[in-house]
This record gives C-alpha cells, sequence and structure tokens, in this order.
C-alpha cells in the first residue's frame, strides 16, 4: 500500500513538472512574438478528411504587425486595420468591407494566430520529432469549453528558435487543418501603407465594393 502511494505521488510530482515545463514553453513563445516589431511568414495550408475524402494543399503569406495583418491565400488577399476587414477578390473583381466583431467571430483570428493558446485551453506535453533536422516539441491543447467544434489542436514549437513550426487542428467531424511554416521573418522593413486599404485604386479599377453593415 506504501508503494503503491509513492508511486501515485511520484507520479501527481513529474505530471505537474511537465505540465510547469510546458506552460513555461508557452510563455517562452509568446513573449518572443510580443517583442517582435512585425512579422512576415510564408506557410504551406492543408486540408484533410479522409471520411468524405477531401484533401487540399496550397501555399500562403502573412505579415502581422500587432493587431493588423495582411494575408494573402488561394488568390484573395485580406487586410485588416484593427477594426475593418477589407477582402479582395481578383477573380471576381469585388473588395467585400466588413468589420471586425470579436463578440460575433468565434474563430481564431488571424492576428491571434501566435498566441491564441493563451486562453481557453487545457495544455500538455506530446511528442518531440525530429523534423528535417529540427527538433520539434508537439503541446495538445483541448479547449475547455467542450462545446466548441475544435477538438484538438496539436503546436508544434521549434526548440531552437522558440518559434512556432507547425498548428494541426482536428474538428469534430474529422476534418484537420494544418499550417506550416516554411519561412519566419522578424522586423523587416515594411511600407507604412501596407495595412491601409485604397478603395480609390480599386473603384478605378472597376471593381465592385460591397460595404457589409
Amino acid at each position: 500500500m506504501k508503494t503503491v502511494l509513492t508511486i501515485t505521488l511520484l507520479f501527481l510530482a513529474v505530471s505537474g513538472i511537465r505540465a510547469q515545463d510546458t506552460k513555461s514553453l508557452l510563455a517562452e513563445v509568446s513573449n518572443k512574438v510580443r517583442n517582435y516589431e512585425n512579422i512576415q511568414i510564408d506557410f504551406k495550408y492543408s486540408l484533410q478528411n479522409s471520411r468524405e475524402n477531401v484533401q487540399q494543399e496550397t501555399q500562403g503569406n502573412i505579415v502581422l504587425k500587432g493587431e493588423q495583418y495582411v494575408l494573402n491565400m488561394l488568390g484573395v488577399t485580406r487586410i485588416f486595420n484593427g477594426k475593418t476587414i477589407y477582402t479582395i477578390v481578383p477573380e471576381d473583381e469585388e473588395v467585400t468591407i466588413s468589420a471586425y466583431d470579436e463578440l460575433e467571430d468565434k474563430s481564431i483570428s488571424v492576428s491571434e494566430m501566435l498566441t491564441f493558446y493563451e486562453n481557453g485551453y487545457t495544455y500538455k506535453m506530446d511528442l518531440l520529432k525530429n523534423i528535417r533536422g529540427r527538433r520539434i516539441q508537439f503541446i495538445q491543447l483541448n479547449p475547455i469549453d467542450t462545446s466548441e467544434e475544435i477538438k484538438n489542436i496539436l503546436l508544434g514549437i521549434d526548440m531552437k528558435t522558440k518559434h512556432i513550426y507547425q498548428l494541426i487542428q482536428t474538428d469534430s467531424s474529422g476534418t484537420s487543418y494544418t499550417i506550416t511554416v516554411n519561412s519566419f521573418k522578424t522586423n523587416e522593413a515594411i511600407s507604412q501603407n501596407l495595412f491601409t486599404f485604397d478603395e480609390e485604386k480599386y473603384t478605378k479599377q472597376g471593381y465592385y465594393i460591397n460595404k457589409l453593415d
């Protein structure tokens, strides 16, 4: 009985240490991200649902500065200046302008993609993998709100740079979304007007401007 109690206490102590290690690692990643003036990421995005035999893959890039971002993906450009979202679709020659509503939009916003895990999730260490010579520590995140469509998220962290290398999100339908970082640049020189939408420019080009209430 004493031996069982000792083993149980040892297991709880080790679990507590691992939880603290996980928290410290996530905090280190967050602090590095917040200290950058801006971040530029080139990434690969893939969607897979084996049940429906669906698989898609594409490339994209994003520039982040505080709450602001410019995202290019699937031939669409999305600009967010902190208050308003501009979605530019060259194929349709259309721009949709909408106000961001934090209460209505429950998804992980692009500007929070590197720090979203700080609230609303429990976490634990997962596998440590060697990917192309890089040590990637995966952390499993589970939403505290069990009604969420997200089943779990695996966050892969490069143990040398302490940058996020990969994010794998699985939802309740079995669909998994994977973002893999190809390049991660920080504090680059960017245009002061990068996050400013020039409506006149697109109007002259014949774009339809769709302003949502």
